[in-house]
């Protein structure tokens, strides 16, 4: 669905990372955890609408909040909005993460409800705030593990909703080094790994997961036009054949952005 939705605030959280929120009351109460939105651009010369990922949803009082990076003319115009400014935006997009009773069919020892589940969510650089969310909806034991590149841009929401390890290239805050370098420091132990990131992270997570025999979801970023499976323009390789095309390809968004990290090629 379309929506024309207003701007409540905008903030600059760090260099070229900004923080919108939006007024947008069916998006917004209809979105899950790990999905996505695309922005259209007042100026028409840029026609495709910019995919940006859902960082928070108050679903009951419709607002959306969203954590960008800009990257070319078109967030950077984004950059540029104010209170009571409106946008055109289309969602939610995409498939999210897996509710916790999905996750418990594939975990023997799980109990129904899934609560007794321990969860790492793991994030790096932009792929931290998609995870705000998630922390906030998964009711089970979880740690956030977020990599950084400095203390210069760091989520402190996450501390009000699951234990938190952060790590940081430059050593500036937590653990120096990455993600992994946080989970083995901490001896971090889970059932799965829930992740968004750069395909770096992800491909060491994966095989990180694969060693410890836990379960692994990956939300990947890639480069988005039409942003509804149309164009075909940001598959990825699968394990498994696509039914029509027969081919071993996926549609990142329209399938994913979040998949099994087992079905998927990194």
């Amino acid at each position: 669905m379309t929506e024309e939705a207003v701007v409540i605030s905008q903030e600059v959280l760090a260099e070229g990372i900004f923080s919108l929120w939006l007024q947008t009351e069916a998006i917004a109460g209809q979105s899950v955890s790990g999905q996505f939105v695309t922005l259209y651009c007042r100026d028409r010369s840029r026609m495709l609408p910019r995919p940006i990922s859902i960082c928070e949803a108050q679903r009951e009082n419709g607002k959306l909040r969203l954590v960008y990076r800009t990257a070319g003319e078109g967030t950077k115009e984004f950059s540029h909005l104010a209170p009571g400014d409106t946008v055109r935006v289309m969602g939610p997009l995409g498939n999210g993460y897996p509710e916790l009773s999905r996750i418990a069919e594939k975990l023997p020892a799980a109990d129904e409800t899934g609560k007794e589940i321990r969860a790492l969510l793991v994030g790096g650089g932009i792929g931290i705030p998609p995870l705000l969310q998630l922390a906030g909806d998964l009711a089970c034991r979880k740690t956030a593990v977020l990599g950084y590149r400095s203390e210069q841009f760091l989520l402190a929401e996450f501390e009000a909703c699951a234990d938190v390890a952060v790590a940081t290239e430059d050593g500036s805050a937590g653990t120096r080094g990455t993600v992994l370098d946080a989970i083995r420091e901490r001896n971090l132990q889970g059932d799965v790994i829930l992740a968004c990131g750069p395909k770096p992270m992800l491909r060491a997570l994966k095989e990180y997961a694969q060693q410890q025999k836990m379960l692994c979801y990956v939300s990947l970023e890639e480069r988005m036009a039409c942003g509804i499976g149309a164009c075909l323009a940001c598959v990825c390789k699968t394990t498994d054949e696509d039914e029509h095309s027969r081919v071993h390809n996926t549609r990142i968004c329209r399938e994913g952005p979040v998949f099994d990290a087992g079905r998927i090629l990194l």
